[in-house]
């Protein structure tokens, strides 16, 4: 097949990320699974999704809850079957929706056959699959580089006296991408899931394959100092993906998202425009670390919501200007829920979670909707550490102890920053378990299910449900949210966030409000009388029975948010 340009019948659609273990189980063992998903489709149909994104379940020994991969063509049994997988696909397509899931070549299990083969010697033909070095001249680790997940980088193999390097898990060994048979299989594995039906992909870290293959030392004259300077959009990371459009995205006209860890707006513009070939679209996580006290993660602090607006105007400015597309999300399977972390989750839970949504769905790029967002699911309420089953959570409770604080601190801060906040089972119905499970949930349900599910949204058109389904057609309905300049509004306002987009003469304007309290907005002089000059707003969408009044100065009710269009 010749590649040709990847065409953008994504730019106007939405995507429904699966977090698979927790969105409907089948069968009563307590965990999700492919059939569960399968059985929703009509749910995610109606709310107007056109792909979905479906999370790792390959076999896998779970250290990573799946993403240490241990057989990349095989499905899991804890989800399914092969032929579960491929009525999903069926299914699918029959409601012309499209499937996207997750490949994860960064790093393999240590289960993987390529790794239990590459330790068993030097000269085994699968060692070069993985990255070996010999100890330091001292015996000890070959570099000073860090485990995402803590402690050195590196794992000593006895067999054959050297180290492998593991950028997360222990269990998680780093593939060798200047090995060209190690990208000759990426491409292999990844065209025998697009020949199944498969019509895209979500590459996990993926600016992380390239090493600088000297492997020094990090100086730790920069923050943080890890090591992560020698392998974050690393030296040959453009071509290796140039390789995979030209095997495999070209030719099948898949829909790519990149994940793109500490990475650049400038390497993102590359990753993105189409003229690279290289991904569809790319996720960046700086919006999500503006409540880091002193950028770590295990400290609390309010969010900065001038940040918060400046990174958005930043990469919303910066990939527009330059042709990239940015991935549009809130909330994902390793963030505490957005609702509990920019808004009110109890006395404006609804307001709050249409107001979110409003701000992000006005913006250009491509949106992402998490299990259980569109219902306005917050944080749970934990009581006990014993509640927890994230492995990450669990450590830190006992390192936040070692460090000094007491029992009911380190809790506090696992509360709030816990990955299982968006872990916990999917809420269908009033019944027992919210409808997850006919048995034991693997993790709790949160105790608001009885009020926040499905049923109850499905038949009130005022429900966060509802707003949802309006957002997502508006995209599709409206080419100013699609191809519109970005242009912020607010200039500061400690309250508001308003922003513009502008296509000929037509404007579209959101104004979000995110505090609790009543805010004025004015729009600036220049801006009024250039593109509005007195004319009728029509309002597409707002979350408030009553609605501002137009005019050059609004009154915003608390987390008010409101998109209207100028034609």
């Amino acid at each position: 097949m010749e590649t040709t340009p990847q065409a953008d019948w994504w730019r106007k659609s939405t995507v429904y990320q699966v977090y698979p273990k927790s969105f409907k189980d089948s069968t009563g063992s307590g965990t999700g699974d492919i059939k569960g998903l399968t059985g929703k489709l009509d749910y995610l149909q109606e709310l107007g999704i056109d792909i979905v994104w479906l999370q790792p379940v390959y076999v896998s020994p779970q250290n990573d809850n799946g993403y240490d991969v241990a057989d990349y063509r095989q499905i899991d049994p804890a989800f399914g079957t092969m032929e579960d997988f491929e009525e999903l696909i069926r299914e699918l397509k029959k409601r012309s929706m499209h499937l996207m899931t997750d490949i994860v070549v960064n790093h393999s299990s240590t289960e993987h056959p390529w790794f239990q083969e590459a330790r068993k010697s030097k000269d085994n033909p699968y060692r070069d699959y993985y990255i070996w070095r010999d100890p330091a001249p001292d015996g000890g680790v070959p570099n000073n580089w860090q485990s995402k997940f803590g402690g050195p980088a590196w794992q000593f193999d006895a067999t054959t006296g050297q180290y492998f390097l593991t950028l997360f898990d222990k269990t998680q060994a780093d593939l060798n991408w200047e090995n060209e048979q190690v990208r000759q299989e990426v491409a292999d594995l990844m065209l025998f899931w697009a020949k199944k039906g498969v019509d895209g992909f979500r590459m996990d870290v993926i600016n992380l394959i390239s090493k600088d293959q000297s492997f020094p030392d990090d100086d730790r004259t920069t923050a943080p100092g890890d090591g992560r300077k020698f392998y974050t959009d690393g030296p040959r990371v453009h071509e290796y993906i140039k390789e995979l459009y030209a095997k495999v995205f070209g030719p099948y006209n898949l829909v790519t998202v990149g994940e793109m860890s500490s990475t650049t707006l400038e390497h993102c513009i590359r990753y993105s425009a189409p003229e690279e070939r290289e991904f569809s679209m790319t996720f960046n996580f700086h919006h999500l670390k503006v409540d880091y006290k002193n950028g770590q993660k295990w400290e609390l602090q309010p969010y900065d919501f001038a940040e918060l607006k400046e990174l958005f105007t930043r990469w919303q400015t910066g990939m527009q200007q330059a042709g990239g597309w940015n991935a549009l999300f809130w909330n994902n399977h390793d963030q505490p829920r957005a609702l509990s972390r920019f808004a009110d989750d109890v006395k404006y839970r609804k307001e709050s979670a249409k107001m979110l949504a409003t701000t992000l769905h006005g913006m250009q790029g491509t949106p992402y909707v998490y299990q259980g967002e569109e219902l306005g699911m917050p944080n749970p309420d934990w009581h006990d550490i014993s509640e927890f089953n994230d492995i990450e959570s669990k450590n830190m409770y006992r390192i936040l102890q070692e460090q000094g604080l007491s029992g009911e601190q380190a809790l506090d801060i696992i509360r709030e920053r816990s990955r299982d906040n968006s872990r916990t089972p999917m809420q269908w119905d009033a019944s027992e378990h919210g409808g997850f499970t006919s048995g034991t949930p693997w993790l709790k349900v949160d105790r608001r299910y009885k009020e926040i599910n499905v049923q109850a949204e499905q038949g009130d058109p005022d429900s966060i449900l509802a707003h949802y389904k309006q957002l997502i057609r508006l995209r599709k309905e409206e080419p100013v949210i699609t191809d519109g300049i970005f242009q912020r509004l607010d200039e500061g306002h400690p309250q508001i966030f308003a922003y513009a987009r502008m296509v000929e003469k037509e404007t579209l304007i959101v104004v979000s409000s995110f505090s609790g309290t009543e805010a004025g907005f004015t729009f600036a002089g220049e801006f009024w009388s250039s593109r509005i000059n007195s004319q009728a707003a029509k309002l597409l969408i707002g979350n408030t029975v009553q609605t501002p009044v137009w005019g050059q100065t609004l009154e915003i009710p608390p987390y008010g948010s409101y998109m209207w269009i100028i034609r």
